[in-house]
């Protein structure tokens, strides 16, 4: 009898509800964009404290996250981490640049046309998404995809 890890499990659970070709084609761009979107839609809230700077509650989610999944897969959780690492320079780089409230902006924008993505994805598949049953999957989608770019290069998770 082989038991499966938690993460494997979470996996087959989440891909019963993906198994649409183009579903499983918008999840690839849509699940990161959306991420994006709300580490960077964090990364603007002001922070309560003078010595922090802008980013710091996206700092404190993407760390609390990337120890979840870290404890899932070590392999899985070292690629959140880079992943974590490049989406904050971005948003740093874009705060630079544009400013804070240009960065909400295209956060909201991005988030916006990320979900009506994926509804249509799921709507394609005929199914409702797997965090309506269990709210969880909000966190699984990243590593999902994430799994899918591993398992392409045939490395362990």
């Amino acid at each position: 009898m082989s038991i499966a890890r938690p993460v494997d499990r979470y996996f087959a659970s989440y891909s019963g509800d993906h198994v649409n070709h183009t579903n499983q084609a918008i999840h690839v761009f849509a699940v990161p964009a959306i991420l994006w979107s709300v580490i960077a839609m964090l990364w603007c809230i002001p922070p309560l404290l003078p010595w922090f700077q802008h980013g710091i509650w996206a700092a404190f989610a993407m760390f609390g996250t990337w120890a979840y999944y870290n404890r899932l897969s070590r392999p899985l959780g070292i690629g959140m981490l880079i992943i974590f690492f490049v989406f904050g320079c971005i948003c740093r780089l874009l705060e630079d640049r544009l400013g804070i409230q240009m960065l909400l902006y295209i956060a909201i924008g991005v988030f916006v046309v990320a979900w009506i993505a994926q509804f249509i994805g799921h709507k394609i598949e005929g199914r409702r998404p797997s965090f309506l049953t269990d709210l969880t999957y909000l966190l699984i989608g990243p590593i999902w995809v994430l799994s899918k770019l591993f398992r392409q290069f045939g490395w362990r998770y």
